[in-house]
């Protein structure tokens, strides 16, 4: 990536995502495309987190601290933005809009004056529609079609197109999490060396059904090594579960995201 730039971006995206996208910035008429597309429902389920995720972290601005220590002496603490931010979305196995919210929300309001955000495109050189319209609802416009290792490399050394970036930040596969780390040693600043989604659900009769499984499936989606556990104190709730499982299956999804795919064969019930 630092010697052949965007012409390595292409050439792996070709590789490893079979697509060959005709540039590789989202334009300005693809935003347009997919807000046409993506549905009223999610739209407003978009909106819903969007508020919520504002509204925490929004919640988390600190003031300058000053301090004096001695007379004449004061000691000062200031929370600054990192200057240029990159994001990396994962859109492979499904389309991780939520994490566009959850990474994208912070940097808005931390105020970095410029945030990139990469995400693998599919087949047709697209990005999925409802990445797009997530990111168009928080303000980010730098959106690029390239995921894996192309894009924490691009976002790291920058290219023709895509910035260098001061860190790194968001989830991915192995190989992303690889590359990451490498980065982390050459200069570029990350999140975290996150490893494959696991979650531990401990759950007794207290618990609503439809939210235990929501948050099983929200876990499982992210890939095949992915391991959800439900550990209940209740054979009742873990039968609600298990049937609420089914109905959130079978729940129409964005186009392109299969979690019935994806799901009944890492399903986990325990009872403790």
């Amino acid at each position: 990536m630092r010697i052949n730039g965007d012409e390595a971006v292409k050439q792996y995206t070709t590789l490893f995502d079979k697509a060959e996208p005709d540039r590789l910035e989202v334009a300005p008429e693809e935003f347009e495309a997919a807000e046409a597309v993506v549905s009223p429902e999610l739209k407003q389920a978009i909106e819903t987190a969007r508020q919520n995720i504002f509204r925490f972290h929004e919640a988390q601005k600190t003031e300058e601290l000053v301090v004096e220590t001695m007379p004449g002496v004061k000691c000062r603490q200031r929370s600054l933005p990192i200057e240029k931010v990159g994001l990396y979305v994962p859109g492979g196995t499904a389309p991780l809009f939520s994490t566009v919210l959850m990474l994208g929300v912070p940097a808005v309001i931390a105020g970095c004056k410029e945030i990139v955000l990469c995400s693998p495109p599919g087949a047709d050189g697209r990005i999925h529609p409802a990445i797009l319209y997530a990111a168009q609802a928080i303000g980010i416009t730098r959106v690029f079609k390239v995921g894996g290792i192309q894009a924490i490399g691009a976002m790291a050394f920058g290219t023709e197109t895509i910035p260098q970036v001061y860190k790194i930040f968001g989830p991915g596969n192995q190989f992303v999490t690889a590359a990451k780390q490498l980065v982390s040693r050459l200069g570029t600043a990350i999140d975290m060396p996150a490893g494959p989604s696991e979650v531990l659900v401990c759950a007794d009769h207290s618990a609503v059904p439809a939210y235990v499984a929501s948050d099983l499936l929200s876990q499982a989606e992210h890939g095949p090594d992915s391991q959800v556990v439900l550990v209940a104190f209740d054979k009742q709730l873990i039968e609600n579960v298990q049937a609420e499982l089914e109905v959130q299956l079978q729940t129409p999804s964005p186009p392109g995201h299969r979690p019935a795919d994806l799901v009944p064969q890492r399903r986990h019930s325990r009872k403790g």
